[in-house]
């Protein structure tokens, strides 16, 4: 799989970019993707009709969206991008906003960036990681930081697990896999990683998997789209804060 640093070359870096709201950011972020061969600019449009469509839900985290659409035909190479924002904009996000940092995504498929998705949600819940990305004077800069957390983790194994949790956003191909990276870390830290199984899924798919899963975890946007599914969905606010799911867990297995 492409390591974080070979999706996010120096290319595809910007700062201290200027945007006069959202829709702007993330245009930003999709033309990066066309200049390096990513995307053509029709799934900027794709990424933007996301937002429109199923709200401010890429906004994972304080300061930080993650601009994606779906894989699609103007999805040429998986690719990623990096906008730093001069003046932080408002997606509309009841608890992270105001923005600072895009992030785009192109992706062909589910399977192809998953190292490099966990690389990244590593790489901004450590503040020394994140601080040295928001202090970086130039791309290469930022690409030397990235580059830095290419070596993935070693994986628990999750033979033997009795439960599912679904973490679930609107493509089940970017947030998603965000909060089931940061659901993960806190498996490994409680021992609980051989008894349960965390699949990342999108709100339709979701809706069918509920059945076979103890819970879900996705955002208050995603949680009015998927409605009653009968089972308990818990909304996260920081997809990459593992203090938050910490809680969540707990109030899912009732450990206190």
């Amino acid at each position: 799989m492409p390591t974080l640093s070979e999706l996010i070359p120096a290319g595809a870096v910007r700062l201290d970019v200027a945007a006069g709201d959202w829709r702007e950011a993330v245009r930003v972020a999709g033309d990066l993707l066309v200049a390096t061969g990513a995307s053509t600019g029709e799934y900027t449009t794709e990424m933007i009709e996301n937002v429109e469509e199923n709200g401010p839900y890429i906004v994972l985290a304080p300061g930080f969206a993650f601009a994606h659409a779906r894989p699609s035909p103007a999805v040429l190479k998986t690719g990623m991008s990096w906008v730093r924002l001069a003046e932080p904009v408002e997606f509309g996000h009841e608890a992270n906003d105001p923005v600072t940092l895009v992030v785009g995504l192109a992706a062909r498929d589910s399977g192809a960036h998953t190292d490099a998705m966990a690389a990244l949600a590593r790489l901004l819940a450590d503040p020394e990681s994140e601080r040295a990305l928001r202090e970086a004077g130039t791309p290469e800069a930022v690409h030397a930081v990235l580059a830095g957390r290419d070596a993935p983790e070693q994986q628990s194994a999750g033979g033997g697990a009795v439960h599912k949790i679904l973490t679930v956003c609107g493509n089940g191909l970017g947030t998603s896999l965000f909060l089931k990276n940061t659901l993960e870390q806190v498996l490994d830290r409680w021992g609980w990683s051989r008894f349960v199984t965390v699949e990342a899924t999108d709100t339709i798919s979701a809706k069918g998997k509920a059945g076979g899963a103890v819970a879900i975890l996705t955002s208050g946007e995603i949680a009015r789209t998927l409605g009653d599914v009968g089972v308990p969905v818990k909304v996260v606010e920081n997809f990459t804060s593992t203090g938050e799911v910490d809680r969540i867990l707990r109030d899912t297995y009732d450990v206190r």
